[in-house]
């Protein structure tokens, strides 16, 4: 009986000894998309891919991320997280393109004329009442985010173009001395910057 129960627990410390060895050497198991893209946190992702960029989607920043970054640059426009989230909901837009789109036309309106006008993408003043130098003007922050995802649905979508790529070259056209290559590549940097969980875009 005694040799019985010895054998038993040099059978127990044997499986116990394999099932240590198996976890030192089990693949890691961190998941190719890393955790949700509304987690402010860092985590591990596959680069985003730039030949499929759809903006169509709900949001996939949080409001307090937004505000994060927005408050990184010393944006104005600190609060406007709240609105973009419920402004990607109503629109099924993805909110992080407003943002990247916000950073590149002003840097978080910081910069030229949406310093004045408090307009996210900077829209041309083309039937609009109220204007500055061209370009349309609003009474708030979250108004010119509104109208910049009206747009986006209204005017883009409908026209099959639902990509970064395609509606970067009709949005800031060439003939208007822009450079669509390098506004794609400047969003598409931010989006995958974001998406990671960091804030500031290198």
């Amino acid at each position: 009986m005694r040799s019985f129960v010895r054998g038993c627990g040099l059978l127990a410390l044997a499986v116990l000894v394999l099932l240590a060895l198996s976890s030192l050497f089990a693949p890691s198991r961190t998941p190719a998309f890393g955790g949700s893209p509304l987690s402010s946190h860092p985590m591990t992702v596959v680069p985003f891919p730039s030949s499929s960029s759809s903006v169509i989607g709900g949001p996939s920043l949080s409001a307090s991320f937004i505000d994060r970054v927005l408050a990184t640059y010393h944006s104005p426009a600190v609060g406007l997280g709240r609105a973009l989230v419920a402004d990607s909901q109503q629109f099924h837009i993805d909110n992080v393109y407003a943002l990247a789109f916000f950073l590149h036309e002003s840097t978080f309106g910081t910069a030229g004329v949406a310093r004045f006008t408090r307009s996210l993408g900077n829209i041309i003043c083309s039937g609009y009442p109220t204007c500055f130098e061209g370009f349309h003007s609003y009474a708030s922050w979250q108004i010119g985010a509104w109208d910049w995802f009206r747009l986006i649905k209204h005017e883009y979508l409908p026209r099959g173009l639902t990509t970064v790529q395609a509606i970067i070259p009709v949005y800031a056209s060439a003939s208007d001395s822009n450079n669509p290559t390098s506004y794609i590549a400047a969003v598409l940097q931010a989006v995958a910057t974001w998406h990671v969980g960091r804030v500031e875009v290198p």
